[in-house]
Formats: C-alpha cells, structure tokens, sequence
C-alpha cells in the first residue's frame, strides 16, 4: 500500500504535470471506485481546472476550481499513470481523467477509491488524523508517545496517533531505530524515545528524497521508486547492518520483517 512517500512524491511530481490545468474528460469503468453515480462525476469534473494538489497522510486532495475536491486513496494494489494513451501500462484502468492528450489513469482500485467531496466533507474525512510526521517536533513527539501503552508496530500504523506510516516503513523505521516492534511504548526512556523520533524523520525523508518504492508515474519518470528497502519484503536476506538473516513475523496481523540480531 501507497504510504506517505509514496503520495508525496506522487504530489510533487504531479503538480507541475496538471496544476492549472483543465479537466477534458472522464472516464469510469468501475463505479465502486468513485462516490456519486458515473454520469454525475464526469459531468462534474468536465472543463474543471486542477488548482492545487495538496496531501494528507496516505491521500491526495485534487482541489478543482468551483472549490470541490477529488479524494484519492490508492489502497492495497493501488497506483497511477500519467501519459499519452499507447504509454499506459497494460493493467485494468478503474479511473481516467483526462488533459487533452495526456490522461491521469487510476489502476487496481480494487479498494482504492476517488470521491468527489465538498471542503467540509474533507474535513470530515480527516477529523480523527493525527499530527503529520513532519510537523511533530521532538518534544512534541515525546508528549505525545510516552505514555502510550502497546507495542512500537501498533503505534506506528495507528493513524490517529500519527498519519501516514504504514506496515512498510514502520518496519523499516524501527530497523533504522534499533528498536523491536513487539517493545512497549511506554516502556522506552526518552533517548530511545528520540532515537524513534528520529528515525521516524530520517527513514520518510530519505524515501520521499527517492521516490518511494512505486513504479514510474509517466515515460521517462527517474525519480519514483528509487528507494531500496532494508528489512521489508527481505525475509531471510541479510541485515544490511550485521548481516544476520532478516526474520518475518506476524504482529498487529500484518507480515512484519525485522533484524532480531541488532534490533532490541
């Protein structure tokens, strides 16, 4: 699943691709993936222009010119593609928007979905967020997790504690922080406490730096999907830290890879 690296590069490299410009069509081959009846969304979004792409946590907000948005969330398999109709890759499209020639594709939304919603309905759908990583200072941090009971792998994923970490890199955080998923919050003193909060900045900084792990956005696309995991996906690789075989367990019912050397 797409997390917050990956909708933030998908935001800035968009922007300059669509912002201000006009919507010339829509298409909808699977109306589970959007909110209001097919004909209504198109007739919506036909002649909008995209005035600013903004993000919060795992979506993207396509903000259109009459002050209605586009709520993205790609979900488990979800992805997107923007070019000329013989670049598409060749995978079942739910979404397509279109910019004359060039189309943004929307593809596997199985559980994804794209929902045309007023400011208000936005806000809503936000109300129970947390605070953004990188709006979190460090004595912010620390106030806020301290106290918390339950493991390090469970308070990464909760959205309402802090937004956009997911299963891939809350694994690759508490790799990069030393720290074992299963340890309790509220058992960490403050220096271990800070070594999370830092990992947490480094470990999404240098992914969005990379561009995340997703595939190319457009033909000729270098920067998406640059970033190189360290321990998820890598079972039985070696740690690139001590070497030491990478384990896979199943914590917060999620498949969760971790250094049971150097991890503590």
């Amino acid at each position: 699943m797409p997390e917050l690296p990956e909708m933030e590069t998908y935001r800035s490299l968009l922007q300059p691709l669509i912002g201000g410009q006009m919507i010339t069509g829509a298409m909808i081959t699977r109306e589970k993936s959007i909110n209001v009846p097919a004909d209504q969304f198109m007739q919506h979004v036909l002649n909008q222009k995209i005035i600013d792409i903004k993000r919060r946590a795992k979506y993207l907000v396509f903000q259109l010119q009459d002050g209605s948005c586009l709520l993205l969330h790609l979900m488990l398999g979800g992805k997107m593609f923007y070019g000329k109709e013989e670049d598409k890759p060749d995978r079942t499209v739910q979404v397509q928007v279109s910019f004359g020639d060039y189309h943004l594709y929307f593809i596997g939304l199985r559980l994804g979905y794209l929902h045309l919603l007023t400011p208000d309905q936005i806000r809503e759908e936000f109300k129970d967020l947390g605070p953004e990583p990188f709006q979190l200072s460090q004595e912010d941090f620390l106030a806020l997790v301290k106290d918390r009971r339950g493991g390090l792998k469970s308070m990464l994923l909760n959205q309402e504690v802090i937004a956009g970490i997911g299963n891939r890199y809350s694994d690759e955080i508490l790799w990069h922080a030393q720290l074992l998923p299963e340890r309790k919050v509220n058992d960490l003193d403050d220096n271990q406490l800070t070594r999370l909060y830092q990992s947490v900045k480094h470990i999404l900084m240098l992914a969005i730096q990379q561009g995340g792990y997703m595939d190319p956005l457009y033909k000729g696309d270098g920067r998406t999907g640059q970033y190189e995991m360290n321990v998820h996906g890598r079972k039985g690789e070696p740690c690139p830290r001590c070497g030491t075989p990478i384990a896979e367990e199943e914590i917060s019912s999620r498949k969760t890879c971790l250094c049971t050397n150097c991890q503590h």
